[in-house]
């Protein structure tokens, strides 16, 4: 049976799930179809023809350069196709986006004399996803005098590629649909636990929100033809949560427009809003895609006539609606005056939305047209000789004199690109920046590297010192999905020339560590950026971006990335931790202490949390970093003392080791590299040359938190708040509750220790404590289930070596396997400890999942609806989040312990500690 026919069949099978054809990538099947094609009397031709034009992906995709060489021939008139002529093979590569197209291009532009090399030329000018290759090219034959590559140069130089595009238009008309009250996450519009479909675009679609959601923007599209339906989060934050390229790409899907009309179900320029803006994660990727983000704004704080804020009985601030945004009201964009209409009234000033460089992304039909478009400019002026004229938008410039300089203001300021020698940029700046280290996890890591085919990059660039494909949110079962996705993506990233958790060739093993911990390892550098395609890319060293597959791709291929310098709030602590306290519960303390401090307002949101904790090593620190996805932070650095820098080096090198013993470094010594790059630093640090970063005295922050230690008395926990009388609080991660308020009687359905949350100390503690149970009751037995994955396999041997393990293995009822797997996920929980495989787990919820309608206590950071525990009729599922004792205690106890329970059982146990240390230099 020929591939095509298996490919109809696979058609067929596709229409009963409402499906169109899949969309095209491997050599095979196209160069099947293109002799189908050439045959004239081939059945199949017409069916062929309409595949090879409108369903190929495009950039360096297999398909992509056997569809590129065969318009050569067509070009060339070596081979005659009726539907497809000369001029057409012209069209259809213009929208192929790079790689082979631009190197078709090329030759003829190069090689041929007459009106084929002009035809070439002119769409060549257009094209701005030329790498070194192709620019070599260019440059050599320039150099030789060609007047085609000069004519090519001197249009890139002017930058038609962006000036000859159509202008934004004046007036957009938007359709509202509100697509949930309260913060909307992205597993709304991109559920965890359809990840394996993400990379089919068309299929993924089909999970977005509801199917009734899905008909109801249908309708709405029907009745106003000529507007955009604009998702809304109605009194909440629209795109909460992890990083999700697919969110935005199933967004664009329901509501956006065709890229091109030869690609399927790649849609650009979706436009979302929130009453409470856009998640910085969300906002990136929606200008990725060209789109608009909106903060409405259109509730606020009522107040009376004096201006003091009118609260309700439990003291929370009233809200009052300034304008509706209800479900199918029409609304305009104006991209001349930056404002946002119903009808004639004015509604609210959008200008935020519609920067300079926003209405360049939505010109080009997304960001990244304009980084290449960029580079590509720079490259052609320089060849030529000449100043690149003034085309794009200026970078905007914030240098304030005699201002000292945060955090996030020093990294930004050392990994600047083009930054004109001897200024010194302030929060606010448009920045290009020079990445360091790029990570990638395995449930987004197929559209990573489809962007990268779409882009045609090849190889990971020279100026990245390290960068990590995952294999930690598939790790807990091995199925059908896992086994058909993660082996093709973790070949195409070692190729590619990242470091990869699971060996293509099968040598090594298996590396399912969770992704944030791996990367907070082989940062190596304080002063590093760090982008990773997941929302908790939060490294306790450097400043670390959660970002989409898109941008994730985009600095594997550049080494670099663009953003503003964020503002930066500044925490600190007084006061000391009581021995029964864990530094999670200062973590969450931290919350809520912000937001009681600044009247209900999240001065988190968007910005850089900068955290004194020096005195904590990176491990530790990390718990708080990471928790920073979850306060709404754009990001965080952790400040460190130097000693204790080195301490956690000196761990990351060792680790980094045990990778390369592994067999895990490639053939450019990556990882050897980063060990190199350690000891350099840490020598610096200890000669004094540069010590650990800090800020300057005169910083200035765009607020100031102190937490008080002394007003932590009982473990803190993060409640979804699931029957809160008022929607848009449920699910918020900002309900956090002292261990009292649950009175000792709520009733535990499931624990789960796990997640990039925990540490090795984590795990001592679920082991010091049931032996202190053991000593007390002779027996250890647990009232409700308690599931246990570490997050890595160095924790593993760690704790193997220290001889808690032994313990965790002794008082469990079911120990992973790495030789045997499961092959399904676990749907039934026994009152037992089951030692799950290093990983994510349940906080994930793509693969395990609670039982429906359950409570659970866990240490993961999600709490969002359906993604540990799924509702059922009559009991919303919940999943609260707690210390690594409060959860263990849960389980043992079947409940949520008491504070007296509580004491008595972390009592001799060495939870996580910190001590504050002041901040005067």
């Amino acid at each position: 049976m020929s591939i095509y026919n298996d490919y109809i069949q696979e058609i067929e099978d596709r229409k009963i799930q409402g499906l169109h054809p899949k969309p095209i990538d491997g050599a095979e099947l196209l160069s099947e179809i293109i002799t189908q094609i050439r045959n004239v009397n081939n059945f199949n031709r017409a069916e062929s023809v309409n595949f090879f034009i409108y369903n190929t992906l495009p950039g360096t995709t297999g398909a992509a350069s056997v569809k590129a060489a065969f318009l050569k021939e067509i070009i060339s008139g070596e081979t005659v196709v009726p539907e497809i002529t000369p001029d057409f093979a012209f069209e259809l590569l213009s929208h192929m986006k790079g790689g082979a197209s631009i190197k078709v291009l090329l030759d003829i532009a190069l090689t041929d004399n007459g009106d084929k090399a002009k035809k070439a030329a002119e769409v060549l000018k257009t094209q701005v996803f030329l790498y070194d290759a192709d620019t070599e090219r260019l440059k050599e034959a320039y150099h030789n005098g060609n007047e085609i590559a000069k004519e090519i140069l001197e249009s890139y130089a002017r930058a038609e590629f962006f000036t000859s595009l159509p202008p934004v238009a004046e007036e957009i008309k938007v359709v509202t649909f509100i697509a949930g009250v309260g913060d909307i996450s992205t597993d709304l519009l991109s559920p965890g636990n359809q990840a394996h479909s993400r990379s089919d675009r068309e299929l993924h679609g089909k999970c977005m929100i509801t199917p009734e959601a899905q008909e109801e923007i249908q309708a709405l599209q029907a009745q106003h033809p000529d507007k955009s339906v604009m998702l809304v989060a109605e009194k909440g934050t629209m795109g909460v949560g992890s990083s999700r390229m697919s969110g935005v790409n199933n967004v664009a899907l329901w509501t956006g427009k065709r890229s091109s009309p030869y690609v399927p179900f790649v849609n650009i320029a979706p436009i979302v809003g929130g009453t409470n803006g856009i998640s910085p994660i969300f906002l990136t990727t929606v200008d990725v895609t060209g789109g608009i983000g909106i903060d409405l704004k259109n509730w606020v704080k009522k107040t009376d006539e004096n201006g003091n804020v009118i609260r309700n009985e439990k003291d929370e601030p009233i809200l009052e609606e300034v304008y509706s945004i209800e479900t199918g009201t029409v609304l305009t964009i104006n991209t001349r005056t930056k404002k946002l209409y119903n009808g004639d009234q004015e509604l609210i000033d959008i200008s935020k939305a519609l920067t300079p460089q926003k209405m360049e992304f939505m010109k080009a039909g997304g960001s990244y047209a304009i980084v290449f478009g960029k580079k590509i400019q720079t490259f052609a002026a320089r060849t030529l000789g000449i100043e690149s004229p003034l085309v794009f938008a200026p970078a905007k410039e914030v240098s304030i004199e005699g201002q000292g300089l945060t955090a996030v203001e020093k990294i930004f300021n050392r990994n600047a690109v083009g930054l004109t020698p001897g200024k010194v940029l302030h929060a606010g700046s448009d920045v290009r920046v020079e990445v360091n280290i790029v990570g990638s996890q395995d449930t987004t890591g197929l559209m990573t590297a489809q962007e990268l085919e779409a882009m045609a990059a090849t190889v990971i660039s020279p100026i990245v010192d390290g960068a990590y494909q995952s294999g930690c949110h598939t790790a807990s079962v091995w199925d059908k999905k896992a086994q058909a996705n993660i082996p093709k993506l973790m070949k195409f990233m070692n190729e590619f020339g990242v470091i990869t958790a699971r060996d293509p060739k099968g040598e090594y093993h298996a590396m399912t560590d969770v992704i944030h911990k791996v990367l907070n390892d082989i940062t190596i550098d304080e002063w590093a950026i760090i982008i990773g395609g997941d929302s908790h890319t939060r490294m306790s060293k450097g400043v670390a971006f959660g970002a989409d597959s898109g941008t994730v791709a985009l600095a594997l291929a550049t080494g670099e990335a663009s953003m503003p310098i964020p503002e930066s709030v500044k925490v600190t602590f007084k006061g000391s931790m009581k021995e029964h306290m864990d530094f999670r519960d200062v973590v969450h303390a931290t919350q809520l202490q912000m937001l009681q401090q600044f009247d209900g307002e999240n001065v988190f949101q968007g910005r850089i949390i900068e955290v004194h904790i020096g005195t904590l090593l990176a491990d530790q620190a990390f718990t708080f970093t990471d928790w920073t996805a979850e306060m709404k932070a754009k990001a965080s650095i952790c400040i460190s003392q130097d000693d204790t820098l080195i301490q956690s080096l000196e761990i990351a090198k060792g680790r980094i080791q045990i990778m390369i013993d592994k067999g895990m470094d490639n053939h450019n010594q990556v990882l050897q590299g980063l060990i190199n790059k350690a000891n350099k630093r840490i020598e610096e640090i200890k000669t004094g040359i540069k010590p650990a970063l800090m800020p300057d005295q005169n910083a200035k922050y765009y607020a100031e938190v102190v937490i008080d230690l002394d007003l932590i008395n009982e473990p803190m926990i993060a409640d979804p708040d699931v029957n809160n009388a008022d929607v848009s609080k449920r699910y918020t991660h900002d309900t956090i509750r002292d261990l009292t308020f649950y009175g000792g009687d709520k009733k535990v359905d499931l624990s789960f220790v796990g997640s990039c949350m925990v540490h090795k100390d984590d795990l001592k503690i679920v082991s010091q404590m049931l032996k202190n149970v053991e000593t007390k009751t002779g027996k250890v037995e647990f009232k409700a289930p308690l599931v246990v994955a570490a997050p890595t396999y160095n924790i593993i041997d760690e704790l193997k070596a220290e001889g808690d393990w032994e313990y965790l293995q002794k008082y469990s009822g079911f120990e992973f396997s790495d030789a045997l797997p499961k092959s399904t996920a676990r749907t039934e929980y026994e009152n037992i400890m089951y030692l799950e495989r290093p990983g994510c787990n349940l906080c994930m919820g793509n693969q395990e999942k609670a039982a429906k309608g359950d409570t659970v206590m866990a240490t993961s950071t999600r709490l969002f609806q359906g993604r540990v525990v799924e509702d059922r009729d009559g009991k919303k599922g919940e999943s609260l989040l707690a210390s690594t004792p409060v959860v263990v205690l849960s389980a043992i106890l079947g409940r949520i312990p008491n504070i007296a329970e509580y004491k008595e059982a972390v009592e001799g146990i060495n939870l996580t500690k910190f001590t504050p240390i002041s901040t005067k230099q």
